[in-house]
């Protein structure tokens, strides 16, 4: 039994992943590798080797090796080591080297590469012993030219995990709402699709987050996604920003005081606030550097809608500028810790003079 998860959509994938693990009794018999730091020969020996007390033994392998910009002579020779046919070990390439049939691990993983790799498990799912479950996942969309594909196509099952966009994200949210015992009203659904993206697994967590504190009215309206995801808060924080950014100081007031209205607290509207701004500044620093959303996002640890938002909004702001607001944001922060002013004032104050220089 071979199964073939694949897509860019990790959450799903993992959800599939667990649903095989719990259709078996593999208690005993279950090893999960990772496909870019494991050999193929230890991978076949596992499927190789008779389950203990049970029928079936479940063989996980997580990712594939990275693919390699170029191919030199070097690494020809090696893939001809490893694109062996599991019934011919002691062949031998046209080049006269030995194919061992055993993957050999350098300090960095496995040797083998990506094509490799792919062909010799392909051939191998032909001839996999029947006490064997192996399940392969990987977080990308494989081409249709793919060994591994086409071998789950004839000797097992394909699952393909895409992440959705736009529509088919709102229908996403509002069925995976009811798989939880809640529903979720579309304008709901729309304000977390619109603020956290596809970002799957956070997602999840909101709406289980969002279906506790519903309990038994088991019904998420926007005033909820609102109050508890603090995902929508930023969001609408990023919009206050955006409106200053724009020298929009009207819009941006009204934003301020639509965030007190509902409850957010000042001095944790402050804080947010300055860590935007924070942010901001080293989201400007890194870009200034020629790094891209996706670099950007590794180094700070920021989601990578967060960064594109954050890029949209640092070229209407110098450096200067944005320092200067950092220090105001510091300074009003201390000041309603002090009580010297009310915090309604103290953030119209911030409002107004923000990104001055």
């Amino acid at each position: 039994m071979f199964y073939l998860l694949h897509g860019d959509d990790e959450f799903t994938n993992r959800e599939h992943l667990k649903v095989l693990r719990q259709e078996g009794n593999f208690d005993y018999n279950s090893d999960t590798y990772n496909g870019s730091e494991v050999g193929l020969a230890t991978i076949t020996a596992t499927c190789n080797t008779l389950p203990f007390l049970a029928d079936q033994r479940l063989v996980v392998v997580e990712g594939l090796p990275k693919k390699r910009p170029g191919s030199t002579l070097a690494e020809r020779r090696q893939e001809a080591t490893t694109n062996i046919s599991p019934e011919d070990p002691t062949a031998t390439d046209k080049e006269g080297i030995a194919k061992s049939g055993k993957a050999k691990k350098s300090k960095k993983g496995s040797t083998e590469s990506r094509a490799g790799f792919e062909k010799s498990l392909a051939e191998y799912i032909s001839i996999m012993p029947d006490t064997a479950v192996l399940v392969v996942v990987v977080d990308e969309v494989l081409d249709n030219n793919s060994p591994l594909l086409k071998a789950a196509q004839e000797h097992g099952k394909v699952i393909l995990s895409t992440l959705p966009k736009g529509a088919a994200l709102e229908s996403w949210i509002r069925k995976r709402a009811k798989s939880i015992g809640v529903t979720i009203t579309p304008e709901a659904a729309a304000l977390l699709a619109n603020f956290i993206g596809n970002q799957l697994r956070l997602l999840a967590n909101e709406l289980n987050k969002l279906a506790t504190y519903v309990g038994e009215r088991a019904t998420i309206d926007v005033e909820d996604v609102r109050k508890l995801s603090p995902q929508v808060q930023e969001a609408r924080i990023f919009d206050l920003t955006d409106a200053l950014a724009q020298r929009s100081r009207k819009q941006a007031l009204d934003i301020l005081h639509d965030l007190l209205t509902d409850g957010e607290p000042p001095l944790r509207l402050i804080s947010t606030i300055t860590s935007q701004i924070r942010a901001l500044l080293l989201v400007k620093e890194l870009a200034q550097k020629g790094m891209r959303t996706a670099q950007i996002a590794s180094t700070t640890g920021m989601a990578p809608f967060v960064v594109e938002k954050a890029l949209r909004q640092v070229g209407k702001f110098s450096v200067s500028q944005l320092e200067e607001s950092y220090r105001q944001m510091l300074a009003t922060d201390a000041a309603l810790k002090r009580s010297r002013m009310t915090p309604e004032m103290a953030l119209d104050l911030l409002v107004v003079n923000f990104g001055n220089s």
